[in-house]
């Protein structure tokens, strides 16, 4: 018995690849298999093209390993991709996320407290069975070796053999794999680890790409009108993971805005996210390039609408009490209110929204000439715990999930939570409106609050956001829109913008209508894309003589 254990423990490198193939596509593919099934039920008809697939997908991952594992570098790439793949597993089982190259972007931009509010004994359960346990399984193994001519042809035997059973699966058949890879692309955005590794490379090169490419001024062109003797202060609110569809401001049968009901405020009912993600929505509604032309790398190598104000002359400000601004604020004032060193109201390790505001009185006092915009990019709704980002005061709506595993939760409890999140932004916006009515002695004030995403609450078994935006359901890409002016903001025809409400607009509208407020002039500004121009209402805003 004892020489048969040890046994185990003794195999070729083809063998060790093999075994870590079978174990990854057995074991860390839940929701790969859940979401085939969903398209593909387990009836007599379609059997053999699941057992089929399962015999390609593991054909695929002995491929993949076969030609990335040479001698001395199989035991550290199997290990790392066990370790990874039990990661990703958790996150797709438990939310039906996928691990694409936005989310590798989230990823390598989230901070400890973003990452720890993901930590949870589930995950931990995941990583020791799928990652440590088969890793000290892959490490005790001793690989029989032989000379370096035998093992290059053993790979190209494993390799050639691995092909040749996955495109002969294929051929045989082809109607079903035909209709799997035309209709049904988005099933292999779940295959774990293969879609991964694929999303890391371009991400990588992504990354490297981005880095070497020069830096774009835009808009050079850009100049201030003539003044008219008034000074405009604007706070533009960023939000986090909010939903159009949970603002009673949009009919929402929940009162999660009497705050903001008692105000004169706008709420555009139609207004769309041009990505799913913070990491790519932030810079994006910033960007001259819009939602169709959008591109992480020429973003970040590209001016953005701040960088343009801040050059004709307004007092730019970013306050983040997110994770930080993407890259948007590099070349403007930033300060960071995720400390409790730097923000007066936190509880433990949660620092709320509201202190942003606390000194902002101080910076605007401090700046007697131009026109002021500030940027305050909320924690807002970030998940999954819901539950952390408000008060208890701001608990109405019970019994709240408290936990960050939504799975382990009712939905009702985990939109409870979501609502009530809600309701403290209400009454942070309120406390916004609050500072400019204050300010309305010495300048124009308005307020302009757009979230960067929405949010999935577990519809079709969905949770959080990050989707691939053709795929996304509405709830990831519907986000609230809500303006406040003071009744001395000139140029500002109210009853034209309400007319206007509910017309589609998308985030690509930001970059024109932040030009138009501060009336900077410039061949970049299209009105037809501007808030306060709306194409088709009254001229919403007066031109500047």
């Amino acid at each position: 018995m004892k020489r048969f254990w040890q046994s185990l423990f003794v195999m070729n490198k083809s063998t060790l690849i093999v075994v870590v193939s079978v174990f990854l596509m057995a074991f860390g593919n839940r929701a790969f298999f859940a979401n085939i099934v969903d398209v593909y039920p387990l009836n007599p008809g379609n059997a053999a093209f699941l057992i089929s697939l399962a015999v390609v997908f593991g054909a695929a991952l002995v491929l993949i390993f076969s030609l990335v594992c040479y001698r001395y570098t199989t035991k550290p790439v199997l290990i790392t991709i066990l370790m990874l793949s039990s990661f990703a597993a958790y996150f797709m089982d438990s939310y039906n996320t996928v691990i694409d190259t936005d989310m590798l972007r989230n990823v390598a931009q989230t901070n400890v407290s973003e990452a720890s509010d993901l930590m949870s004994g589930t995950l931990a359960i995941y990583v020791i069975l799928l990652g440590i346990l088969p890793s000290l399984f892959v490490y005790r193994v001793r690989i029989t070796t032989g000379t370096v001519r035998r093992d290059i042809l053993s790979t190209i035997k494993l390799a050639s053999i691995s092909l040749g059973i996955g495109v002969l699966t294929v051929v045989v058949f082809g109607n079903f794999y035909a209709s799997f890879i035309r209709e049904h692309k988005i099933l292999r955005y779940y295959a774990n680890p293969s879609f991964y590794l694929v999303s890391t490379v371009k991400f990588a090169g992504s990354f490297i790409e981005s880095s070497s490419l020069p830096f774009k001024m835009i808009a050079e062109d850009a100049h201030a009108a003539p003044s008219d003797g008034s000074r405009e202060l604007m706070i533009m609110v960023v939000g986090e993971t909010a939903r159009a569809d949970r603002f009673s401001l949009n009919g929402y049968e929940r009162e999660t805005n009497p705050e903001l009901a008692k105000e004169d405020v706008i709420s555009f009912s139609d207004f769309w996210s041009c990505g799913t993600s913070t990491a790519t929505s932030v810079p994006c509604m910033f960007s001259v390039y819009g939602t169709s032309n959008y591109d992480e790398q020429k973003a970040a190598a590209t001016e953005n609408v701040l960088d343009i104000l801040a050059r004709t002359g307004v007092n730019v400000l970013w306050l983040d009490n997110n994770s930080d601004s993407k890259g948007t604020a590099t070349r403007i004032t930033y300060r960071n209110f995720k400390t409790p060193e730097n923000n007066p109201e936190c509880d433990g390790e949660e620092c709320r929204d509201t202190g942003m505001l606390t000194n902002l009185q101080q910076y605007i006092d401090a700046h007697p000439k131009g026109d002021i915009l500030i940027v305050l990019h909320q924690m807002g709704n970030h998940g999954p715990a819901y539950y952390k980002r408000y008060p208890k005061a701001f608990e109405k709506f019970t019994p709240v999930c408290q936990t960050n595993q939504l799975e382990e939760c009712s939905k009702e409890s985990i939109n409870n939570a979501y609502d009530n999140a809600i309701l403290y932004t209400d009454f942070f916006l309120s406390k916004v409106i609050d500072l400019l009515k204050r300010n309305t002695g010495g300048f124009q004030t308005g307020m302009f609050y757009v979230s960067d995403h929405g949010e999935s609450l577990g519809e079709f078994d969905v949770y959080l956001h990050g989707l691939p935006m053709f795929i996304a359901p509405d709830a990831q890409r519907h986000v609230p829109a809500v303006m406040w002016f003071s009744d001395n903001f000139s140029g500002v025809n109210e009853g034209a913008l309400r007319a206007a409400k509910d017309q589609t607009m998308n985030h690509d509208w930001i970059f024109h209508t932040l030009l138009g407020l501060f009336d900077v002039r410039t061949e970049a500004y299209q009105p037809g894309l501007d808030i306060l121009n709306i194409p088709g209402a009254e001229i919403a805003r007066t031109p500047a003589q």
